[in-house]
């Protein structure tokens, strides 16, 4: 069929969202939002008392980061909030100068981000390897069922059949309906049943006071000066690389588990938007939020950017229009709805003997290695930075070892030929100096590169200290068989690294 006969009507339902065109993606969408906005409740509040600051700070700043990157986001269906990494970075400029430049840090940590994200920052998330990648999902389900455990602790006995009810609740309701997601449905049935029993126990209100009011704009309370800047840089320039971090780890965990591809430039930029507009709006930043995007996409299905932006405002209404019901939910309900999460999450077929059994140590030690440092430092960036350094050292000590010389001599004893095979740069170039023959070695010897690579300047440097070593004995050194690019990269620094000794 032509364009020209598409009707008009179905070129409308065309440039529509999803969500428009079929209600029960609506449906998924709305109920997946109010899940995460319940969800956000509690935690944003913490991740206020980690920065030293009133709740309403926290709360302001995950409804104006969901709702900003719902719309210029690159990942849908993924939730930006406040959260712990980017308090534990700011909290110091709050203790210590006040909140005034605690919002100043978080505008200027916008424009850091979206210079880097303009840059290209989204390309390194191509030298994050699969073990890092497996590592970090490992750590974040344990860091998320590691926060629900001070809401187990030196609780009242009630709580823990609560746990287990809500719990079993997500297990076995799905297998009636998954019309409404069961989180939200074990939410409710537990909230009902604490207040309807008068059970005493945590409720969300315990956790901080709900504000009343939305957020209205302003500038920060700092004098614009150079001194300001020399004093926020530092913080801002932190937050907005942990920020960035986390915030393209999770698009790519989304972009596995939907199979689906997102824009990491895009994501970069508008991660430093959503932070420059809840600077404005007096909040405290942050970045994606993994647990409640793990909520969103996972547990509820979500899959545009609506579930994002009802988020965002589901949680100014749930705040404002209806504080003192949700102050009412226990908190057994949310601790159940994150365990269910990290249980989720965590990716259990990557520790099954069978898949041990079948990886090399070394990603199995880069792996285990960035789920340690991750847990023992609760900051996910750093692990994954650590992790990646480390793969790309069992690497490289790897592809050296790949770099091989045989010699073959001439049968009248004039000529020697050493045919290099392999990879060669900064890691296996090393040892090729000491692979030759110097003094046994006729006058003539020629190295053959026709099956081996030229990387880097430490390659050109050991190629010129072997024909030096032979010089020095009065023997001739001729390289041949340089592929275009070796060639290139030998020609310009041969003769410059080593100064002729």
């Amino acid at each position: 069929m032509s364009s020209a006969a598409v009707s008009p009507a179905a070129r409308l339902r065309a440039l529509k969202p999803d969500w428009l065109n079929d209600p029960r993606v609506w449906r998924t969408e709305v109920l997946g939002g109010l899940v995460v906005a319940l969800a956000l409740i509690p935690e944003a509040i913490s991740f206020s008392i980690i920065a030293g600051v009133d709740p309403a700070i926290g709360l302001f700043a995950s409804f104006t980061m969901a709702v900003t990157i719902s719309i210029v986001g690159g990942r849908r269906a993924m939730i930006s909030a406040a959260t712990g990494a980017v308090a534990l970075v700011i909290a110091p400029v709050n203790r210590e100068h006040g909140l005034g430049y605690l919002v100043a840090t978080v505008i200027l940590a916008g424009v850091f981000q979206i210079a880097l994200g303009a840059l290209g920052v989204a390309k390194l998330m191509r030298f994050v390897p699969r073990s890092v990648m497996t590592g970090f999902v490992n750590a974040l389900a344990i860091l998320i069922f590691m926060a629900q455990v001070p809401e187990m602790r030196d609780v009242p006995w009630p709580v823990y059949p609560l746990i287990i009810g809500g719990l079993a609740l997500m297990v076995f309701f799905p297998r009636v309906t998954r019309v409404v997601p069961a989180p939200l449905v074990s939410i409710v049935i537990l909230t009902v049943i604490t207040v309807a029993a008068g059970i005493a126990v945590p409720t969300v209100g315990d956790k901080g006071e709900l504000p009343s009011s939305l957020p209205v704009p302003g500038l920060p309370d700092v004098p614009f000066t150079p001194d300001t800047l020399a004093t926020i840089a530092p913080y801002a320039l932190a937050m907005a690389l942990v920020g960035l971090m986390e915030s393209l780890m999770t698009a790519q965990l989304v972009d596995d588990i939907t199979d689906t591809r997102s824009s990491k430039t895009r994501e970069s930029i508008g991660q430093g938007v959503a932070n420059i507009v809840t600077g404005f709006f007096g909040g405290m930043g942050g970045c994606a939020m993994i647990g409640q995007t793990m909520i969103n996409v996972k547990v509820s299905g979500a899959r545009t950017r609506l579930s994002t932006f009802l988020a965002g405002a589901f949680l100014m209404v749930l705040c404002v229009v209806f504080g003192p019901v949700v102050s009412d939910i226990p908190m057994a309900a949310l601790v159940a709805v994150m365990v269910m999460v990290a249980f989720g999450t965590f990716d259990w077929h990557s520790v099954s003997p069978k898949t041990l059994r079948r990886l090399p140590a070394g990603e199995i030690a880069v792996m285990v290695l960035t789920v340690i440092v991750v847990v023992a430092t609760h900051n996910l960036a750093i692990g994954v930075v650590v992790g990646t350094v480390t793969a790309m050292v069992v690497f490289a000590r790897r592809v050296a070892h790949l770099a091989h010389v045989t010699a073959v001599t001439d049968p009248d004893g004039s000529q020697v030929v050493y045919a290099v095979t392999g990879e060669l740069f900064f890691a296996s170039s090393n040892d090729l100096v000491h692979r030759f023959d110097y003094a046994g070695d006729p006058d003539d010897v020629v190295i053959d590169l026709s099956a081996a690579h030229v990387w880097d300047a430490s390659s050109v440097a050991a190629l010129d200290t072997v024909e030096a070593r032979y010089a020095r004995r009065g023997k001739t050194v001729r390289i041949t068989g340089l592929n275009n690019p070796s060639a290139d990269l030998h020609g310009r620094l041969t003769g410059e690294l080593t100064g002729g000794h």
